[in-house]
């Protein structure tokens, strides 16, 4: 990535770099400890951190204070994930700071652009949803909507991935080692968070009985707090995490007695819940951790935030007028039964009431039509963990299903597939229903993935709900993943177009007359080739692998899953080099191949992809043959300042899911934005996509949605398919000959015999139609012109795509609360 200053219209006078560089020097004296002298690299990224902090307080104590001031209705963001990765370029970029703190340090011997590697990634989110839930609150702040984000403050995050022998590995991230600056710790903000024991009916002079729960064990919540600054810094937000704690830390008579481990049983339980992300659901332990996680950091939640308007109002029956809640995917789906716990049991509101607070108050976001991202939890663990919930999603369960039987044609199929309680497979509870249900808008995240959810997972229930189901196609900041990442291409666009962009991404239509423009062409590629070569010079030091900058890099970055079929592209590459191989002396494209993604720990078949890809690139990386024409890169532990030198370099993105299977997917708006073409299916947002950037300019192959519902109902077994393709048989034959694993031909069996007998994401039914669209790639690439013009036309094309539309989106239809344009 080019080392240019981050750019947007900042300057700042010789004061104002004084100002920084005493407040620079203050911090590093008086909170790190240190002097200039023997200041570390990371002594001074804290020092600039914490000052860059301080500019933030008093807009983020002004924004609190006119949200109290006016009323304001808020709006509170429930993640199990926020991928906010590195905040000190973001933040100033943001407040305007990054050329006064550069030549700030610059004074004192500093290099900003050095800094920038000491600060590790914030190790709070996975993938996709977790940075669309930081876009959307840079959004939110930036369009002055009052606003909350509540999460985990995870001590590891997911994990760190190492690449060992081709296999992937997993360590803790000790993002935290060195302390967070970014952070305020809240120790007075306190919630207890009970789990188990038993519910006792007593019964009221009404005639009417009063729960009340007796739980069997209690955890605190502890609040820790970043401030999150929007564009210009004109209103600052809260991202609020939850920390987990145990009341009594340390039992000092098991340790008087000599029981030192078992002394501290209590403490190593309670605070697992915030250790990693996503720990491993194939014990029944992590089964039951999982649980623990959402219900923790919802109860504190929902806790926090009716103390707040408590506090601010009085009145609980007022909470739908002064508060929205979001809930973002099914992780925070038991909010629904937790907020009717606390309306009638703590609160004393009628049920029917109560309910109405509670549909009225939260929205729920569907990411996903995979079943088992669509939770279920089992009876009996409900009924064990949290007895009083479980007792209300039974109420709620038995009024919905009463409701149900009047819709026309109700039988018992249909009250069996809207009932919240699955009973066909081990009596388990439907979290997607229960939020659907507990909701009074339900979103999918693209127009394809919105009718999808309306017609297949929730057809039935939108039979019982109608009009409750809408769309909101996701968006991305273009803050971050264009002006932060890209500032070399950002002061192309604002040259060409104006500083108006900055504030209103629409400007970047202006382009598109001008896309022809030769001139205007050798500067997009100027700016992409110094990009290609600081990604060239990140995969030499860290891979020891040499590539060709001159190359068409083509790139594939996300998380490892099936439907996302990072086996696609392996086999196209190994076809690829197959054919390279047979006809040295063709003129070919230059190719490299770019991976990079986590799979989850227990998840096989991914991690096996991985080592595919590794063993594929250690063969033709060594291969003379192909010499520089293509080259394999896996680069480990995919995170956001990985993507942030990966995106601006990018020549084709990759985004060939099964149709129908990918929400949204947000790296696809991102790599489009900075002028990478898209090689991709109709699914997700790559329809909308094309809609906007014109058929010339985008790669569509495969099956549609429909085309692959039908073509699983004719059976997933792919003998037929695969005998009819000269460059398929011959990959897969490769691979089972052992050519990439050589003394261990079986090793990939697994994979290969799923693809020929099961092949569930057609990935076979779709490889001669990507192999065709890969050698219309390189047709276009030698089109230096029609190349560059569609890469210009794509970056002029996307700005419907910034989260600040998606989140202006929400504010009209879902959570009825102004907003002010950026800038």
């Amino acid at each position: 990535m080019s080392s240019e200053a981050t750019v947007a219209p900042q300057g700042g006078t010789d004061d104002e770099v004084a100002a920084a560089r005493a407040a620079i020097t203050a911090k590093l004296t008086y909170a790190v400890g240190k002097n200039a002298v023997t200041a570390s690299d990371r002594d001074w990224f804290l020092a600039t951190a914490l000052a860059v902090r301080d500019r933030m307080v008093d807009p983020w104590i002004a924004s609190s204070k006119a949200t109290y001031a006016t009323g304001a209705k808020r709006v509170y963001y429930l993640s199990l994930e926020f991928l906010i990765g590195r905040l000190l370029f973001d933040t100033m970029n943001n407040l305007g700071l990054t050329d006064v703190y550069r030549a700030a340090l610059g004074d004192l011997g500093v290099d900003l652009e050095k800094l920038k590697t000491v600060e590790p990634d914030a190790a709070l989110g996975n993938g996709g949803l977790g940075r669309l839930a930081a876009c959307f609150l840079d959004s939110m702040a930036s369009l002055s909507i009052p606003a909350y984000g509540y999460g985990i403050r995870y001590d590891h995050g997911l994990f760190r991935q190492v690449v060992k022998g081709g296999w992937q590995q997993e360590y803790p991230e000790n993002w935290l080692s060195f302390g967070n600056p970014w952070q305020f710790e809240r120790p007075e903000v306190i919630y207890d968070i009970q789990f188990g024991g038993s519910v006792e009916a007593i019964m009221q002079p009404s005639g009417y009985p009063r729960y009340v729960w007796h739980p069997a064990e209690t955890i605190e919540a502890v609040a820790y707090d970043t401030p999150i600054a929007g564009w210009r810094g004109r209103h600052v937000n809260t991202l609020r995490l939850w920390s987990a704690r145990a009341v009594d830390p340390l039992r000092l008579d098991a340790f008087n007695s000599g029981d030192h481990i078992g002394a501290l049983v209590e403490q190593v339980r309670a605070e697992a819940i915030s250790k990693i992300l996503y720990p491993s659901d194939e014990t029944p332990a992590g089964h039951e951790l999982r649980l623990r996680q959402e219900y923790f950091f919802v109860s504190a939640s929902l806790q926090d935030l009716i103390y707040r308007h408590m506090r601010t109002y009085g009145d609980i029956r007022s909470l739908a007028d002064k508060v929205a809640i979001q809930l973002n995917d099914t992780h925070p789906a038991i909010s629904v039964a937790e907020l009717m716990r606390i309306l009638v049991d703590v609160r004393d509101i009628p049920w029917d009431e109560a309910w109405d607070i509670t549909c009225r108050t939260l929205g729920y976001t569907n990411h996903t039509l995979l079943p088992e991202a669509l939770e279920t939890w089992p009876v009996p663990l409900l009924e064990r963990l949290l007895p009083r919930q479980m007792q209300i999603i039974y109420l709620i369960n038995a009024i919905h299903l009463e409701k149900a039987k009047t819709i026309e044609g109700a039988d018992d199929a249909f009250l069996s597939s809207v009932s919240l309680i699955d009973e066909g497979n081990g009596r388990k509870v439907r979290m997607g229903h229960l939020a659907f249900i507990g909701s009074h808008s339900i979103n999918g995240v693209s127009a394809l993935h919105s009718d999808l959810v309306q017609k297949t997972i929730f057809r039935d229930l939108d039979r019982v709900y109608p009009g409750r189901i809408n769309n909101k196609t996701n968006g991305i900041t273009f803050r971050r993943w264009l002006q932060g990442a890209n500032p070399g291409l950002t002061r192309i666009l604002v040259d060409n177009c104006g500083e108006s962009i900055l504030d209103d991404p629409t400007g970047l239509a202006k382009l598109v007359p001008h896309a022809a423009d030769t001139g205007l062409h050798d500067e997009f590629g100027s700016v992409r080739r110094a990009n290609k070569v600081a990604l060239a010079r990140l995969i030499r030091d860290r891979l020891d692998i040499r590539v060709n900058p001159n190359a068409l890099f083509d790139v594939q970055i996300k998380r490892i899953h099936e439907y996302k079929r990072q086996l696609l592209n392996i086999l196209e590459t190994i076809a690829l080099y197959q054919a390279m191989r047979a006809q040295p002396h063709k003129e070919w494209v230059p190719r490299v191949k770019i991976f990079a993604g986590k799979a989850a720990a227990s998840y096989h078949q991914a991690k096996l992809i991985i080592k595919l890809a590794n063993d594929v690139a250690q063969v033709v990386n060594s291969d003379p043959t192909v010499r520089d024409l293509l080259k394999v890169v896996f680069l480990p532990n995919y995170n956001v300042s990985l993507a942030e030198m990966i995106i601006p370099a990018a020549d084709l993105s990759e985004q060939i899911s099964t149709a129908g299977m990918e929400a949204s997917g947000t790296g696809n708006m991102k790599l489009a934005l900075n002028g990478a073409l898209t090689i991709g299916t109709l699914d997700g947002a790559n329809v909308e996509i094309k809609e906007h950037v014109g058929d010339d300019n985008i790669f569509i192959f495969g099956l549609t949605t429909d085309e692959v519902a039908e073509r699983r109902r004719q059976g997933i077994d792919a003998g037929g398919t695969i005998a009819a393709s000269r460059e398929l048989s011959a990959v897969l034959e490769a691979i089972e000959a052992g050519i990439f694993s050589p003394g261990e031909p079986g090793r990939f069996a697994a994979l290969t015999t799923a693809l020929r007998h099961h092949d569930y994401f057609l990935v076979t039914a779709d490889f001669d139609s990507y192999y065709a669209a890969q050698r219309a790639v390189d047709a276009l690439w030698l089109d230096r012109a029609a190349w560059w013009k569609a890469s210009l036309t794509n970056t002029a094309r996307v700005a419907w795509f910034s989260s600040d539309r998606t989140i202006a989106e929400y504010a009209k239809d879902i959570w009825n609360v102004p907003v002010r344009p950026a800038g």
